[in-house]
């Protein structure tokens, strides 16, 4: 009976570490320490459950559809920042030449070419320094240039994330470190909207359907419409955090002291959630994607009911005389009123 025991509390151990081994770092982060710097909401999903909202019956419908498309970028660029210093502004511009051709030839085996790269010339200025004249009664101080200093970004064009890393590896080779970002760029963004619009437009025809069913003929109602398109980059939904974890509890049994350790700053990507749409295209994502997303919202009104005409009476009262005569007889004439 024991080992039976012990054998399942071995399984839901091993159960617990598998499940923990999918958490990652996130949940581990001091909630006082989180940088929010990025558009991404933190929240707990454990503690913030949906809750059913209060339902109130009107006389008005409301269709309201959201629809959102993950899309992988067509081609990226990324941009370097490259310094260079140099005795004199032939040899400056001589030096920086030859940092980025070392590049070029190096991307070349992964399918990059001349005409990928772009180069933006930020500034291009001497540096002086102060030279000293000493005369017989005075000094003078006078400034002379003793070098020139050239700054220039470097755009490189790629289409594949995995030549990124190469793209790295080339730089550093060069001295370049600085990446100032990376821009995604969708050649065909029109037919992203126009597809999203095509299922919204289907979705929508399947709820007018279903109200119908219900007793509801939107034929019968005035109709409002408001809708909204949106196109969102990953570089707005990085999210930065620090490990609160800095104490040493091993230096506190021995009474050794302390060192505090500089916490690093570490991003992950947080992408819009899916749980305000109705339609998700691309919904599993392995790498950061642009997503674009389309909201449709109509309002249908009860058309008012036309007041019925009042059917209009005509009292027509056509006057008689009697006339008796002398004799005794009665005789009986209409009296014309037209005249």
């Amino acid at each position: 009976m024991k080992n039976h025991v012990l054998s399942f509390l071995l399984i839901l151990v091993c159960i617990i570490t598998v499940n923990a081994q999918h958490k990652g770092n996130y949940d581990q982060i001091s909630r006082q320490n989180i940088l929010h710097s990025g558009n991404a909401t933190i929240y707990n999903p454990t503690i913030q459950q949906q809750i059913s909202k209060i339902l109130n019956p009107s006389t008005h419908v409301f269709i309201d559809v959201k629809a959102l498309q993950n899309v992988q970028a067509t081609t990226y660029t990324a941009i370097f920042n490259v310094s260079q210093i140099g005795p004199t502004a032939d040899s400056t511009n001589l030096l920086m030449n030859q940092r980025i051709s070392n590049i070029k030839s190096q991307l070349k085996s992964i399918g990059i070419t001349e005409d990928d790269f772009a180069i933006d010339v930020i500034s291009f200025v001497p540096n002086y320094e102060i030279e000293v004249q000493k005369k017989l009664f005075s000094k003078t101080y006078t400034e002379v240039p003793n070098g020139f200093e050239l700054q220039q970004n470097l755009h490189i064009q790629f289409k594949k994330t995995n030549q990124f890393e190469t793209i790295l590896t080339a730089c550093a080779k060069s001295e370049i470190y600085n990446l100032v970002k990376v821009d995604y760029y969708i050649e065909n963004i029109a037919e992203v909207y126009k597809n999203l619009q095509a299922k919204l437009l289907t979705l929508i025809e399947e709820k007018k359907a279903y109200y119908k069913v219900l007793g509801f003929d939107l034929a019968n109602y005035n109709i409002a419409i408001a809708d909204d398109q949106y196109c969102y980059f990953p570089k707005d939904f990085y999210q930065s955090y620090q490990a609160f974890n800095s104490v040493s509890f091993e230096a506190i049994k021995k009474k050794k002291g302390v060192t505090s350790v500089k916490k690093q700053t570490s991003y992950y990507y947080q992408p819009l959630s899916y749980e305000n749409y109705d339609i998700v295209v691309n919904p599993s994502i392995l790498e950061p994607v642009v997503q674009i997303g389309m909201n449709i919202r109509l309002q249908y009104t009860p058309k008012p009911k036309e007041a019925k005409p009042e059917p209009k009476v005509k009292t027509e009262i056509k006057h008689k005389y009697y006339v008796v005569s002398p004799n005794g007889t009665l005789d009986i004439k209409a009296l014309d009123t037209d005249n």
